[in-house]
């Protein structure tokens, strides 16, 4: 009789656990914005998972695009794969939240930047030696623990360079081929603006430094002498003061686009951001500074024809230049949760791998995310996206986003764009330098 009784309540108990799993399960899709997607293909050289993933996503533009996937994975494989997307604004609550559900956590989450592994870091599985990881073209997106594991990978990225004109370049007898660094730069750039009335272009559009353009340049374009310089001192977190050794680099650069622009430099503190977009998106200019997220305004706004358009990198004068990448960043890195059950973890990378590697995966991938640094990437409709992934395939360096360690970010380039107008319209440079130099030990006290 009490082995009877025994029985019962060991299949009451399996029940009750049973329905409580599902309800819990049931309330976690039903209570996000996604639900449950598939899983992929296991790597070539790993056995088949069991496991399950959930991925927790943080771009609400993209979760039709994941929840498609995850079910043809899922088709493909039997692996069960939930997508949660987060609300806009909302990821880093939310992901704390759901990393409190033990083994129901994500799997799959977003470390964006150090600041994150930091937080995350015992939750942070090391990809070194996965199939996902061998089949990437850099590490320059990834980050790392202080111990050397790489924490989380950079899966896209967005750039910036000097946008090109390729038919008004023709038409000034140039072609693309002779700028490989900025002597050969400044040698075009000259000549066309030399001959601006008789062509009917200039060479650069205005720089503007009133406050929706100034960020180009106190922003993305001060990334060039502060990149140099990290990259000579090894610098992995936020210094607390910097030396300005490339600033002369910064001024040869910055020289040559107010001195061969069809605006005066003393009007540059009115001129605004959309003067140069129109500028360059009329014609009346061939090369423009900005970034990967200008070619929709470029070719659907002003109807310019995709294939006139490239991306070259920004050159100031640095030797070994010739060498260089486009600009390029992300805070998109993928993570996967070190403390799921290891099938879960199998499961994760097997995923990724797929995602990376198959048809369906990177195709996803290119039209929602653009240029992704793995090899088996697929060509966007973004030429600057595909421009940039060109010079990734050739073996370019990086040239990575050192300005997101600025302190007090936007006191400190607020400093750098009164300082340049001043010297635009006359003054000294040796401002602009105090403005950099004097002006981050500055904020960086402050902060």
């Amino acid at each position: 009789m009490k082995k009877l009784i025994a029985l019962i309540l060991v299949a009451l108990m399996t029940i009750a656990c049973f329905a409580c799993t599902t309800t819990t399960q049931e309330t976690a899709t039903t209570d996000t914005t996604t639900a449950a997607a598939a899983t992929d293909a296991p790597a070539a050289d790993t056995a088949a998972a069991t496991g399950k993933v959930y991925y927790l996503n943080f771009k609400p533009e993209a979760d039709a695009a994941w929840q498609t996937l995850a079910a043809q994975y899922t088709e493909l494989t039997g692996v069960p794969v939930t997508v949660v997307t987060a609300a806009s604004g909302t990821y880093s609550e939310t992901l704390t939240a759901e990393m409190d559900k033990g083994a129901s956590a994500p799997t799959l989450f977003q470390c964006g930047n150090a600041a994150g592994v930091a937080t995350w870091s015992d939750y942070l599985y090391d990809f070194t030696g996965t199939d996902v990881y061998a089949q990437m073209t850099t590490d320059d997106f990834n980050l790392y623990k202080s111990t050397g594991e790489v924490a989380a990978i950079g899966y896209c990225y967005e750039c910036f360079g000097i946008i090109v004109n390729k038919a008004l370049l023709e038409q000034a007898g140039h072609s693309l081929d002779e700028i490989t660094d900025f002597a050969s730069l400044k040698a075009v750039v000259e000549d066309i603006h030399s001959r601006a009335s008789e062509l009917g272009f200039d060479a650069f559009t205005s720089s503007g430094l009133d406050g929706s353009s100034s960020w180009r340049f106190s922003g993305h374009l001060a990334n060039m002498p502060l990149f140099y310089e990290f990259r000579d001192d090894g610098v992995t977190a936020q210094p607390a003061t910097i030396t300005g050794q490339y600033m002369d680099n910064y001024k040869n650069i910055w020289d040559l686009y107010i001195n061969n622009s069809a605006t005066d430099p003393t009007q540059l503190a009115t001129a605004t951001g959309d003067q140069a977009e129109a500028e360059f998106g009329q014609g009346q200019a061939a090369f423009y500074q900005n970034g990967s997220w200008e070619y929709s305004n470029l070719t659907t706004t002003f109807g310019m024809n995709a294939d006139d358009l490239a991306m070259i990198p920004i050159y100031c004068g640095v030797e070994g230049e010739s060498n260089a990448a486009l600009c390029c960043g992300t805070e998109n890195c993928w993570a996967v949760n070190s403390q799921a059950a290891p099938e879960d973890i199998q499961a994760t990378l097997d995923f990724l791998y797929w995602v990376v590697t198959s048809d369906e995966g990177t195709t996803m991938m290119a039209e929602q995310f653009g240029p992704i640094p793995f090899k088996d990437a697929k060509a966007s409709s973004n030429v600057f996206f595909n421009d940039a992934n060109q010079y990734l395939a050739d073996g370019k360096y990086v040239v990575t986003w050192a300005f997101n360690y600025t302190p007090n970010v936007d006191t400190w380039r607020a400093g750098v764009v009164a300082a340049l107008t001043q010297y635009s319209a006359g003054g000294s440079w040796d401002d602009v330098v105090t403005a950099f130099v004097a002006g981050w030990a500055t904020q960086y006290a402050a902060q």
